[in-house]
């Protein structure tokens, strides 16, 4: 299997469509994971386990039966290429029960995240997206909850920066994000997340530590979002006095995509800035979305309203409507690939443990497709899949 692979002095650089891509060897971040296992009678390094896991997962398989056949059927070139002294891979029964009882999941997320952190143009997207999704696999009779993780994301780079546990049913995502937020160096950063994370002491603590806050307000702030509601409906002039002055700012954006065509306005002003009871507040905006239905002609409308600690120097409306855009990319960009390109929600993990390192992974997947390029991952993998020599190159240089 020859792929267009080449090595340099000191760093690894990888040719994929056209593209020099260098990428330090992920292998040395995996033998940092800590093993749980005895040594004695031990087959597999830990590091060799996550390899074949990942190169699986690169080159298509996302469950964990689909990964154990797809290593056999590699067996031959796997072995040689590895240089493994056991000449059998590993059964599916050793991967599920190594990933669940010997993997310590804060480990491997700090690894993963040091392994990212050092790739090229890492963190010179200004904007932090944060969301929560639930690994739906995990939900079980005894646990309706099941495992819930809150990410913060790049969607520039499309990156993955960290992930957290949420224990639902000792916590929630507005006490696990000022956590999340210590992890991460917010210094000229734009931290922008749904309604859930539209809370004061969040807002004070991002700005504290020296980055901007963009928050969708919703009804759990019932008296702000009316605050902003109010000031964005039409005024009715007084007899006499006409309408008072306002400082509004538009911007107005079109897309047509899918068979459908959508309009955005988005309109921002400064006036509650001394009146609405928000810390470090310098704009309030409307977002207005008008779908119009090519085929049937049918328009909906959807309405946002929303703050932020951007001055209106640092961010006019044009500005903050593509930051506000950026909130979307973690939906789509991550949990929605996470859900149907890498089925994570219809792989059965009855154990939490192993619910998280298979999300650790599919993050890692897919921050690695998405720093090689590729917008369409499962063209992606089918590539990997022509020639895991090229994935293995990413993994361990070889």
């Amino acid at each position: 299997m020859e792929c267009n692979t080449k090595t340099g002095t000191g760093e690894q650089t990888e040719q994929v469509e056209g593209k020099i891509i260098d990428l330090r060897h992920m292998l040395g971040y995996l033998r940092q994971v800590k093993d749980g296992r005895k040594k004695r009678g031990m087959r597999y390094p830990l590091e060799i386990i996550l390899v074949l896991f990942i190169l699986a997962k690169l080159c298509g398989q996302n469950k964990i039966y689909g990964i154990a056949d797809w290593a056999q059927q590699q067996s031959e070139y796997l072995i040689e290429a590895l240089g493994l002294k056991y000449k059998r891979l590993p059964h599916h029964s050793t991967y599920r029960r190594v990933l669940t009882d010997e993997v310590e999941g804060n480990d491997l997320e700090c690894m993963v995240g040091e392994y990212l952190s050092q790739l090229p143009r890492h963190g010179q997207d200004t904007v932090i997206a944060i969301d929560g999704k639930t690994v739906r696999g995990t939900i079980t009779a005894e646990d309706p909850f099941g495992l819930h993780l809150l990410a913060a994301y790049l969607p520039g780079e499309g990156i993955v920066l960290t992930q957290m546990m949420v224990e639902k049913d000792k916590e929630n995502e507005i006490v696990v994000a000022p956590k999340l937020m210590e992890c991460l160096d917010l210094r000229q950063k734009v931290v922008i997340g749904d309604a859930m994370q539209t809370q004061r002491k969040l807002s004070i603590q991002i700005v504290a530590a020296e980055g901007d806050f963009v928050w969708v307000v919703k009804d759990n702030q019932a008296n702000t979002r009316q605050a902003i509601e109010q000031l964005f409906a039409p005024e009715k002039p007084s007899p006499g006095l006409g309408c008072p002055p306002m400082d509004f700012r538009s911007t107005q954006t079109t897309q047509k995509q899918a068979g459908r065509l959508e309009v955005r306005t988005l309109t921002v002003s400064s006036l509650l800035n001394d009146y609405l009871d928000w810390p470090h507040l310098e704009q309030v905006f409307k977002l207005e979305r008008r779908f119009t239905n090519l085929a049937t002609g049918v328009m909906e409308t959807e309405v946002q309203f929303g703050l932020t600690s951007l001055t209106a120097q640092e961010a006019d409306p044009q500005h903050l409507l593509k930051i506000i855009r950026s909130e979307w990319g973690i939906e789509n960009g991550l949990h929605y690939r996470r859900d149907v390109t890498y089925e994570e929600d219809h792989t059965r993990m009855t154990e939490k443990t192993m619910g998280r390192v298979m999300a650790i992974i599919n993050n890692l997947v897919i921050s690695l497709i998405n720093h090689l390029g590729y917008k369409n991952h499962a063209h992606a993998r089918r590539v990997f899949n022509a020639c895991p020599a090229k994935a293995l190159a990413i993994i361990c240089g070889l």
